[in-house]
């Protein structure tokens, strides 16, 4: 039920009798609020808002239009609900069954997880991207990737990628993780960390093909101008399936290093990937001739 172990429970005139220490003093361990009117349950949202808390509010009747306009989300009743009470709300439940809520709270979980994905793999396609960019037109004179290869590369990054990060299914075991604070940063400290660790590896890479590809795999009877064109070629490439492997490592936030967990839950996330190193291949056997 809703009342556990070392939680309170009190009446509406209990509440309303304290003073606002004494109610700010119950707030941590309030569970239920029996027999409470209108006013109970505004004065009750203001001092959990008060207090940095964010607060969602049901409620159906004229009366309840306070407390719903003060919450951070207000959820009125669509089919039983007053015009009064959905006008004062955020968001109208128009089935009015409270598993719909739980429905809403995955799915903008899910929505909210796939914004953190895609800028996690965003950010890092772009520090690497303009770090190798940058150094080798200053060490060659030369960017080692040309307009039309970031061209490609801004394809991969603002379409194909956020289609496929942004299509994963919501699941159940997003309502075991904490709700997000007030304050929480859209890119965290552990979203830092996976961008700099991964643009990092990528850089390191794709400088050691820049300056010792040519004596590592590149034919010795090739003349300069062509060991240079067939070096650039590989290293557009590499940087294109670092990003492949990348986009994968997104699809997980925080922690969670099963980045294979549920990968073929989502078609269009495989399909996206198999598109794109089909089309990276005709890119590079076929492009330019």
């Amino acid at each position: 039920g809703i009342y556990a172990e070392g939680g309170v429970a009190l009446e509406g005139s209990e509440f309303r009798d304290m003073s606002r220490e004494e109610q700010l003093a119950v707030l941590p361990n309030l569970q239920v609020l029996a027999r409470s009117k209108p006013t109970d349950k505004y004065i009750l949202v203001r001092l959990l808002r008060s207090e940095g808390e964010v607060v969602a509010v049901t409620g159906d009747g004229t009366n309840d239009a306070p407390a719903l306009k003060e919450a951070d989300v207000g959820l009125s009743m669509g089919i039983t609900g007053t015009d009064v009470a959905q006008m004062a709300s955020d968001i109208v439940i128009l089935d009015d069954n409270f598993a719909s809520i739980v429905r809403s709270v995955m799915w903008g979980r899910n929505v909210y997880d796939s914004i953190r994905k895609f800028l996690q793999f965003q950010l890092t396609v772009n520090v690497a991207a303009l770090c190798v960019a940058y150094i080798g037109a200053v060490a060659n004179s030369r960017s080692p990737l040309t307009p039309v290869q970031l061209l490609w590369v801004n394809l991969i990054m603002d379409t194909l990628a956020a289609l496929a990060l942004a299509t994963d299914p919501p699941t159940v075991a997003l309502l075991d993780r904490k709700p997000y604070g007030r304050t929480e940063p859209l890119v965290n400290h552990r979203m830092w960390i996976n961008i700099l660790g991964q643009s990092l590896l990528q850089v390191i890479i794709l400088l050691v093909m820049l300056f010792a590809g040519e004596d590592m795999y590149i034919d010795s009877s090739y003349n300069s101008q062509r060991s240079l064109d067939k070096n650039y070629t590989m290293i557009f490439n590499a940087f294109v399936f670092l990003q492949l492997f990348n986009e994968i490592n997104s699809r997980k936030l925080g922690t969670d290093l099963n980045v294979f967990d549920d990968f073929f839950s989502n078609p269009l996330f495989v399909g996206v990937m198999v598109l794109t190193t089909i089309l990276q291949v005709i890119l590079v056997e076929f492009g330019g001739k």
